[in-house]
């Protein structure tokens, strides 16, 4: 069996204990885009775990792919393997020596180039963008070309002038580029790792001929999508379900289901519309209930109410078989709780996103309201433990992306999960 998951909105949905919960039951779980800028958080009893590149599948000692859509620090990887090993974790990895690495020049391009716009996009200066950039030039690094000093030297001689060049002409430091210390870090790395390199999509291919079950896990969300999300304020990988298959080499026939994390409300980090943001108290609450600070960065993030018209549009680019509803209870405690059902642009009444971002920009929510819930749910273990109100929630919410919900977050821990059948 072949099950994707990704974000229904901007990121930040839960993606990581979704995947944690799921993860059991598979054989294999497979990274397959996105790089370091995304962040999982898996909390089991006590413990809390920041995941960036490790897919969240290591707390079970499943098989881990990281596929080659994905763009790989070295030094954030081999961090996050560190730390695991230190808790007594084995971790089971393989890499796809296809794998884009993010070189020093590529993060300092990225601040260079933030730094200089007027109009600032919120990247987190990580060298995701350039990273794909260069493999999109076909001047990328690879992993394979880390675990072999000539190798890397050969390619960085048809590669360094130009970007001395250019990080000279934006007014940054080119030494950079060629630096011995920097170097030397990522081939020691990549010597360590080199028995770990593996042909991901023959891997993949060959457990779903075993009937295997295998896992793709996603980073960000839909409407960070570089080519659907809202440019520009996107990522600079593809986030959508189809992404998991074009990035891990399997064909799309061999997918079985496609799980859409979802949360009870809406956030979003950095730059970009948000048309049911909350600038007020409320959002404020959002913010502090649901600990909506970046896993990656620390940043706030801008809080509002649900937008279903943005949650239709996901169904539509994702094909969700189904969806994980998460941080319910953060919403516990408000008097009156608002769904955005519509837009309205120009007079004119919207049930799907335009596509332009400007437009997007000037959208008013239309919203529907609904009674609100003081009744902790916490510790809720069945769906009818749930206060009437909160269940009315979830069903209007089910009705109105069209997707059967599967399961209910109420809580961080793996224990406060509700399965729907």
């Amino acid at each position: 069996m072949f099950t994707i998951i990704t974000g229904a909105q901007f990121g930040d949905e839960g993606k990581g204990k979704i995947v944690d919960l799921l993860a059991e039951k598979y054989d294999i779980v497979a990274r397959f885009q996105g790089g370091d800028n995304a962040g999982h958080t898996v909390k089991v009893g006590d413990k809390t775990y920041k995941l960036h590149l490790v897919p969240s599948g290591v707390l079970f000692n499943k098989r881990l792919l990281i596929g080659p859509g994905v763009v790989l620090n070295p030094k954030i990887l081999w961090g996050e393997l560190q730390a695991l090993w230190g808790e007594g974790m084995k971790v089971d990895l393989g890499i796809d020596p296809k794998t884009s690495i993010i070189m020093p020049y590529h993060i300092e391009m990225d601040a260079l180039r933030e730094r200089a716009r007027t109009a600032k996009i919120g990247t987190t200066k990580r060298g995701i963008g350039y990273a794909y950039i260069d493999k999109i030039a076909r001047e990328e690094v690879q992993m394979a070309d880390i675990t072999d000093p000539e190798l890397l030297r050969k390619k960085l001689e048809e590669i360094a002038p130009a970007k001395e060049a250019a990080i000279k002409e934006m007014g940054g430091d080119p030494s950079v580029v060629r630096d011995e210390a920097q170097l030397g870090e990522y081939l020691e790395i990549g010597r360590a790792l080199k028995n770990n390199l593996t042909d991901v999509s023959l891997e993949i291919n060959r457990a779903l001929d075993e009937e295997k079950m295998v896992l793709a896990e996603g980073a960000q969300g839909s409407f960070l999508d570089v080519i659907h999300g809202t440019q520009k304020f996107v990522t600079s990988s593809f986030t959508t379900a189809g992404s998991a298959c074009a990035n891990l080499g399997v064909g799309p026939v061999r997918v079985d289901n496609v799980v859409g994390v979802v949360k009870a409300y809406i956030t979003r980090v950095g730059e970009g519309p948000l048309p049911t943001e909350l600038k007020d108290e409320t959002g404020a609450r959002l913010r502090e209930a649901g600990g909506e600070y970046g896993t990656t960065t620390g940043r706030p993030r801008r809080c509002g109410w649900f937008d279903a018209v943005l949650g239709r549009k996901a169904v539509y680019l994702n094909g969700y078989t189904e969806l994980a509803l998460t941080k319910l209870d953060v919403l516990t405690g408000l008097r009156r709780i608002k769904i955005c059902v519509a837009y309205e642009l120009d007079g004119e009444i919207l049930e799907y996103p335009p596509e332009s971002t400007s437009d997007l920009e000037r959208c008013v929510p239309v919203y529907e309201e609904m009674e609100g819930w003081s009744e902790s749910i916490s510790d809720a273990l069945d769906y009818n433990d749930l206060p009437q109100n909160a269940r009315a929630y979830v069903e209007r919410i089910q009705e109105l992306m069209d997707v059967d919900i599967a399961a209910i977050s109420v809580g961080p821990a793996r224990e406060q999960t509700i399965y729907l059948e």
